[in-house]
């Protein structure tokens, strides 16, 4: 998954498992030259983790947060 340093977009799933999905995503943002990120970010198995990711995305310039999970 990438990591870059200023992303404008976080790409997050629930497990790796969704990542054959989201993967669409983050591909996408690439041929548009969108710097983003993506992240495992479980609101069942860490939700304080999800907590705190929501709350710090502005203030570390994320523009959209586009999110997926699997039927779990």
């Amino acid at each position: 998954m990438s990591e870059n340093s200023s992303p404008l977009v976080g790409v997050i799933m629930g497990s790796q498992s969704d990542w054959d999905t989201m993967k669409e995503a983050s591909t996408i943002l690439k041929e548009f030259g969108v710097e983003h990120e993506c992240r495992v970010v479980s609101a069942h198995r860490t939700p304080d983790w999800m907590n705190e990711y929501a709350k710090d995305a502005e203030q570390r310039g994320l523009e959209v947060i586009i999110a997926g999970a699997g039927g779990a």
